[in-house]
């Protein structure tokens, strides 16, 4: 079974969850729990320089936490995409939709 670990740091406006692993049905309940509890605080940037796989499962958690935050004046920012999760975002067809940065320093 794979495992994603998920570290938490707070910035002034932001938290920042870095992701390292997998994102998909098994590891879907923690990554949920915590993208939703986050995105409601403050904005927030996941790291996903680390991440090797997201599934549409995973997918959906980013569609529905980039949602919940536009609703509630957050911004979900994803920083530092590995390949495999570029490429998975990318396929999806909605890369221009989400805020794609490579530092905190960019979050606004």
């Amino acid at each position: 079974m794979e495992a994603l670990t998920i570290t938490e740091k707070k910035g002034a406006n932001y938290i920042l969850l870095e992701l390292n692993g997998a994102i998909n049905s098994y590891t879907l309940q923690e990554f949920q729990n915590r993208v939703y509890a986050a995105i409601q605080e403050t904005n927030l940037v996941l790291d996903l320089s680390n991440v090797f796989e997201i599934d549409s499962t995973g997918m959906g958690v980013l569609f529905a936490a980039f949602n919940d935050g536009r609703e509630s004046g957050k911004r979900l920012y994803l920083m530092n995409m590995s390949p495999q999760a570029q490429k998975t975002v990318s396929d999806t067809g909605f890369l221009d939709a989400f805020n794609v940065i490579s530092s905190v320093t960019e979050v606004e």
